[in-house]
């Protein structure tokens, strides 16, 4: 954990110096595109990852509830689907930016 931070902060601060220039820019030229089609698919691909392991927490600990008492089951299992659905709608809004990003909406 102590290595994310070292690797968070200098990509936080290229995000920081590379956004504000394109953000202001007229017209992109092919270079510029394939960089924000490539940051687009990077962006998803993390989304993608992040929900996923979380929807796996979040399934394994509903399971493990259910195991050790399984008479809370229906208490239990409206919850977790709810959640399931508020963290898939994350991975839905990451495809959305990714879509903004390269110019199709």
């Amino acid at each position: 954990m102590r290595n994310a931070r070292y690797l968070l902060v200098p990509l936080t601060m290229l995000a920081t110096l590379l956004l504000p220039s394109m953000a202001f820019a007229e017209g992109l030229s092919g270079e510029a595109a394939g960089s924000v089609g490539m940051a687009a698919g990077i962006a998803i691909g993390v989304a993608a990852m992040g929900c996923g392991i979380g929807q796996g927490l979040a399934a394994f600990a509903a399971l493990q509830g259910i195991a050790r008492n399984p008479s809370a089951a229906g208490k239990i299992q409206t919850p977790m689907i709810i959640g399931l659905a508020l963290i898939e709608s994350l991975c839905i809004y990451a495809l959305v930016i990714a879509f903004f990003l390269q110019g199709k909406i």
